[in-house]
């Protein structure tokens, strides 16, 4: 049902002063249908995002993010601003291969049922989630991909490292294994939850149902602790006096007590020796400066996407950690708008649920799935 709105759409416009871009703001009337796949896709009044600076990349962050984007913008619910963007869905992204490790089940592949894919977080890779396959591959029997995300891991490396062009590779890797009708579900932890939400709202049709371990649709305050963390891995790498991993945690106790996460931030480096001074040291396996630079622009805890937009309304799981914080209250109303067919499970752990208690997250992963499929 259309359902026409008067709202207030925003202008942009930029002005310099004392050298900052600031952005300053009019308003109108405008009015818009809810039945719109892109609600201004055909309206003449539609503004796009024409500035110069803004469409080279270089326009204020909170415009133009760091994509190249023409984005056109109106005012929603409780006068937040959403951003309308065809480049989210675009095909034309530039994407690179995933690295990969297939877990077969008694090592034959199952040519039945719907291979599963699994995500990654921030400073993870495939091996991040090794233990939760294994209890998966168990239960569920069937063909399960361990997917490198850019930018970690074995995967290529490129400057861009935002959830559409992430999501984007995830598409060319899963048409390039040719599932023929088996469309795979889709596991993620955290950023590579919202890859997962990501790629599900671009393509609805790729995929049989969503699994996201402790990540909501939403747009987030970034965490200071990120940017220090590659900060201080960074210090770690440019210290040709650091050759042991006693020292690689004194490094990190300033900004990490927790010895696990300390544990896993190291996972990020690999020890080697320098043939022009023949001591050890370490060097990072991921570009440190691109992600830390994702991080401080607010890429990681953006979510570009609005569900005036993108629904999807295939069976989705979400998980949050009984401890963690990242999904509260007020962030999981949010789920429904872009995942009507949803439910919401809480298993004991913290952010990092998916390592502290693979078996429990395995275990309502498994029952979901067995469920939606009706086996």
């Amino acid at each position: 049902m259309n359902v026409a709105t008067n709202t207030l759409r925003l202008r942009s416009s930029l002005f310099k002063y004392n050298n900052y871009t600031l952005l300053t703001i009019t308003t109108f009337k405008h009015s818009f249908s809810t039945s719109s796949r892109y609600l201004n896709k055909n309206n003449e009044n539609d503004i796009a995002c024409n500035d110069k600076n803004l469409e080279a990349g270089s326009g204020p962050l909170f415009v133009n993010h760091n994509n190249n984007y023409k984005s056109s913008y109106q005012t929603g619910m409780y006068g937040s601003t959403e951003v309308l963007n065809e480049d989210l869905v675009s095909d034309s992204l530039p994407t690179v291969d995933l690295a990969h490790e297939a877990v077969l089940y008694n090592n034959e592949h199952n040519t039945e049922d719907s291979p599963m894919i699994v995500l990654h977080g921030l400073f993870g890779s495939r091996t991040s989630n090794r233990s939760m396959v294994k209890y998966l591959s168990e239960s569920l029997k069937r063909d399960i991909y361990l997917l490198d995300l850019r930018n970690h891991g074995l995967s290529q490396h490129i400057s861009r490292h935002d959830y559409c062009s992430m999501a984007a590779d995830v598409e060319r890797w899963v048409k390039k294994m040719n599932f023929e009708n088996r469309k795979p579900i889709i596991v993620g932890h955290s950023m590579g939850a919202k890859v997962a939400m990501a790629s599900v709202l671009r393509k609805p049709s790729l995929y049989s149902i969503l699994c996201s371990i402790d990540n909501v649709p939403v747009a987030t305050f970034p965490l200071a602790s990120f940017p220090k963390y590659a900060t201080y891995l960074l210090k770690i790498v440019n210290d040709p006096n650091i050759s042991t991993q006693k020292q690689c945690l004194e490094v990190l106790k300033p900004i990490e007590k927790r010895h696990a996460v300390q544990q896993f931030l190291l996972t990020t480096l690999a020890k080697y020796k320098d043939e022009e001074t023949g001591k050890y040291r370490y060097k990072s396996k991921i570009p440190l400066g691109i992600l830390r630079d994702s991080l401080i622009k607010g890429n990681i805890s953006n979510w570009e996407y609005n569900s005036w937009v993108f629904k999807a309304n295939i069976p989705s799981l979400f998980i949050k950690g009984s401890t963690s914080d990242y999904m509260s209250d007020e962030y999981c109303s949010e789920i429904g708008k872009f995942f009507p067919n949803f439910e919401l499970k809480t298993v004991e752990g913290t952010h990092w649920v998916n390592s502290e208690n693979p078996k429990g997250c395995a275990d309502v992963i498994t029952e979901f799935i067995e469920r939606k499929e009706d086996k």
